[in-house]
């Protein structure tokens, strides 16, 4: 598999992740987006409201297939069942970018239906790099994966999570789906550093960032993607397109979906950080920009 590109088919600008609570908006009119991201197993079935939805949007909007539910970093074998499922519907959608997650999810006893977080270890990497070039294989094409929020981390570590994944997309030719909030809930619940995270990561491998809101509570910062984006992780997201370009940016919100309007009013910011930093016109300083310290939430 060919080192992953990110100018091989991602879409530009800006997108927001289409959800059940949206598809009226979007069957009456398109909205100002560039293209939309769907959890790819919510489209797996044969037909239904959902599938038409979908096809419909896809008439005028290109799609980011997301998928939350193959636990690449899993023990047990490649699920080609879930993978055939992945496969038709990309064959149907023809989308711009497919992606997972950099973690596990199930044992032999079953699915566990989390982002369970990944031993960063030596094995662990030799086992998610062969089965993501196993996933790439079946379908064709690269994909990308998202690092994840994290609530414990292994005193077998061997690498940063981001070093980690620099590593299986040199392995294996994936890109890497960059999740600025993630970075950032794992920089208050571990004291990593979120900037030196991006800085491990190879300009020219990330192909799609994320960026979500999170609820701080008095045990930790929760990634619930049920907010707007807090003020520290557009700081970080200056920084992430002062260091890889002008990156397709995705508006995740999944508990608490508020009204269109909003969810575009986040996508106008998203845009207008987006030009700022192409214009050239940013200087972000990120150890004067934000306290790694203060977990607030805007």
């Amino acid at each position: 598999m060919p080192p992953f590109a990110t100018s091989a088919g991602a879409p530009p600008g800006i997108g927001i992740g289409l959800r059940h609570a949206h598809y009226r908006d979007f069957l009456s009119a398109t909205p100002p987006l560039d293209w939309v991201e769907v959890h790819s197993e919510n489209y797996f079935g044969d037909g239904g409201f959902d599938l038409h939805v979908l096809d419909t949007v896809r008439r005028d909007l290109p799609v980011s297939l997301h998928g939350v539910g193959l636990g690449l970093g899993s023990t047990n074998p490649l699920d080609f069942a879930h993978v055939a499922k992945l496969k038709r519907l990309i064959e149907r959608i023809e989308p711009a970018v497919v992606s997972e997650h950099l973690c596990w999810g199930a044992t032999s006893a079953g699915h566990l239906n989390d982002l369970l977080p990944m031993p960063l270890t030596q094995a662990a990497l030799a086992l998610i790099s062969a089965r993501v070039s196993e996933l790439q294989d079946a379908l064709g094409r690269p994909v990308l994966l998202e690092n994840v929020s994290t609530y414990v981390r292994f005193r077998d570590d061997q690498y940063s999570e981001a070093a980690f994944l620099a590593e299986l997309a040199s392995r294996t030719g994936c890109g890497v789906l960059l999740d600025v909030n993630n970075l950032y809930v794992n920089q208050c619940n571990h004291g990593e550093d979120a900037v030196a995270a991006m800085n491990a990561l190879a300009i020219g491998t990330i192909g799609e960032i994320h960026l979500a809101g999170h609820r701080v509570t008095d045990v930790a910062v929760i990634d619930d993607h049920g907010s707007r984006v807090a003020n520290e992780v557009w700081a970080l997201y200056e920084y992430a397109l002062q260091r890889f370009g002008t990156i397709p940016t995705l508006i995740e919100w999944d508990t608490d979906i508020p009204a269109l309007s909003v969810m575009l009013d986040e996508a106008g910011r998203a845009r207008d950080v987006q030009k700022t930093a192409h214009a050239g016109r940013s200087a972000l300083n990120p150890a004067i920009q934000y306290d790694a310290g203060d977990a607030h939430a805007a």
